[in-house]
Formats: structure tokens, sequence, C-alpha cells
């Protein structure tokens, strides 16, 4: 079994860079700032994502299945319609998030620190119980 080359875009700047439906499956972002880029349909699965900034990102539609997100800031990003099943979000920080009709399916959002209304709506759609 031969390991897989990660691409490495940790600790870069992508500050406001239009990225749409670009290809980051797997990919090492950690530390990167994504701050108002717009990855609109971007490919996220599997990435490591832990530390970096997506603050006010445009991050609809995106792929973040399994992807590690942990103490990663998205204050204010749009994540309506994106997939993040399996995504590991201890310690993100989703305050301001629009994300109501994203899926959710095994991803941690209780250890995530987000706005109350956005927590009661996944409470009802991805209980915890149902979602371990």
């Amino acid at each position: 079994m031969s390991e897989e080359v990660r691409e490495d875009f940790s600790f870069q700047s992508f500050i406001g860079a239009n990225l749409a439906d670009a290809d980051f499956e797997g990919a090492n972002l950690r530390r990167a700032i994504f701050d108002g880029a717009n990855l609109e349909g971007a490919n996220l699965s599997g990435a490591d994502m832990r530390s970096a900034s997506f603050v006010g990102a445009n991050l609809m539609k995106a792929a973040l299945d399994g992807a590690d997100m942990r103490k990663a800031r998205f204050m204010k990003a749009k994540l309506s319609l994106s997939n993040m099943q399996d995504a590991k979000l201890e310690g993100a920080d989703m305050r301001g998030v629009r994300g109501r009709y994203a899926v959710w399916r095994r991803a941690d959002w209780w250890n995530a620190r987000m706005d109350e209304s956005l927590s009661k709506a996944l409470e009802k759609k991805w209980p915890r119980a149902k979602n371990e």
C-alpha cells in the first residue's frame, strides 16, 4: 500500500480568493487563512483544516466529508447545502454560521462553538444520540 502525497497549503493565505470548485481533497490546510474566500462547491473532503481561518468565507455546496475542522474559525461563513459527514468539529468557532441546510451526519457539532439558533436547529435534525 503506497502512501499518498498530500498537498501542503498549511500557513498560506488565500484571503478573498476565488476558489470555487477547487479540489483540496486530503490537503493539509492547517492554519491557512481563507477569510472572505469563495469556496463554493469546493472539495475539502478529508482535508486537515485544524486551526485554519474561514471567517466570512463562502463554503456553500462544499464537500467537507471527513474533514478535520478542529479549532478552525468559521465565524459568519456560509455553509448552507454543504456536506460535513464524519467531520471533526471540536473547538471550531461557528458563531454566525449559516448551515442549517447542510448535512451534519456523524459530525460532532455539539463540540463546536455556535449560535443557539443553529444548535437548536441541528438538535432537531441531527440529534446527538442518532448522530454518534
